[in-house]
């Protein structure tokens, strides 16, 4: 996508102070930068990585994203995910509620499944747009297999702090299980009329294990633990944002933290510009089941005793494979199967909680 000149994010704005990760250091095994690694994983989930390597395929993927929200709408349709729970495939805007009085969202994207991609041209799970197949041996394999590794590394130095066995996680994210790993180009169209309330995408936690977005914009928003309301974060250039979702927290009996997040409109004279988005999901394999591994380490089995006796006993014993997890939760944010507000309720994640929602909206 040509680089646009885009406003700067404005000062006066509420915003998180995230850590800065430097990926190499990480992969050099530099003890302080993996304590301060632990220390964002554990306190708010969310942090910027650096030195990732990945921007060239990112502004690759970027260009595939327009190409393919360029097709006419008819022509997408016919690789619409659907509503039985599979996330491959164009979602339309409208398609999913972001609060429980099903308030519809105004996004749309492209998912590209991580097995899908690297089996290409065999279809695993399903087939894509022509924009998608073009680009899936120049861009999208490039970029999937480069994201894997990073959240993967990422993902085997938060194993070793929690006390596992070598490779205990690793085992749960094999790159040749079926799984709901992910690519994903999104559209958010400009709306400056657009409350905060009725957010583009609604307040979450994800579904997987680890998360690297890319934006140009701000709009994501996190609800920090103890906070008076929603903080943005702000985009820094060459910077990816990570963050851990709902297996990681399970896994680790909540030692690893899976932050409600959202995104609104971009703030102030940023909204008057589409914005994009760029994430890859890595998610454990369909039939990982989620529990809290506290056989295999004494520090999760200490916070899962904690954790019962704070009254929370079960929620880290999920007793779904990781793709009910998944399919659960993509199923019952779409429109078409609401019948209520216990419909939201069964598509959030591990810290969903019905008054977060507008919490200083």
């Amino acid at each position: 996508m040509p680089a646009l000149s885009y406003p700067a994010f404005p000062d006066d704005v509420p915003t998180v102070p995230l850590l800065v990760i430097d990926y190499e250091l990480v992969k050099a095994k530099d003890e302080n930068e993996i304590n301060r690694l632990w220390e964002a994983a554990t306190k708010l989930g969310f942090w910027y990585l650096k030195n990732h390597g990945v921007d060239d395929e990112v502004n690759e993927m970027f260009e595939m994203g327009k190409e393919t929200m360029s097709l006419p709408l008819e022509e997408k349709m016919k690789y619409e995910q659907g509503d039985e729970g599979s996330s491959f495939g164009y979602k339309y805007a409208g398609a999913n509620a972001t609060d429980g009085t099903g308030a519809p969202d105004l996004v749309e994207f492209i998912n590209v499944s991580k097995d899908d991609a690297l089996a290409y041209p065999t279809p695993v799970h399903r087939t894509y747009p022509s924009t998608v197949n073009a680009r899936m041996e120049s861009t999208i394999q490039p970029f999937v297999r480069k994201s894997v590794e990073v959240n993967l590394t990422l993902i085997e130095t938060l194993n070793d702090k929690l006390g596992l066995l070598k490779g205990e996680l690793a085992k749960r994210h094999r790159l040749k299980d079926p799984s709901g790993s992910e690519s994903r180009c999104i559209k958010s169209p400009k709306n400056q009329e657009m409350s905060a309330e009725k957010a583009a995408i609604g307040a979450h936690t994800d579904f997987g294990s680890m998360s690297f977005l890319h934006n140009r914009l701000g709009g994501l928003q996190v609800l920090p633990p103890g906070s008076d309301g929603w903080k943005f974060v702000r985009p820094i250039p060459g910077h990816a944002i990570c963050n851990l979702g709902d297996a990681m927290a399970i896994f680790s009996g909540g030692i690893l933290r899976s932050n409600l997040h959202r995104v609104v409109p971009p703030p102030k004279s940023q909204s008057a510009y589409d914005r994009w988005s760029l994430v890859f999901f890595t998610r454990p394999a369909n039939s990982a089941i989620l529990s809290a591994l506290k056989d295999e380490s004494e520090m999760i089995r200490e916070a899962v005793e904690n954790a019962n006796e704070r009254g929370e006993k079960g929620k880290y014993e999920t007793g779904v494979t990781s793709g009910e997890w998944f399919a659960r939760r993509i199923k019952y944010q779409r429109i078409k199967n609401r019948t209520g507000p216990e419909t939201w309720r069964a598509s959030r994640g591990t810290e969903h909680k019905d008054d977060t929602v507008n919490v200083g909206a």
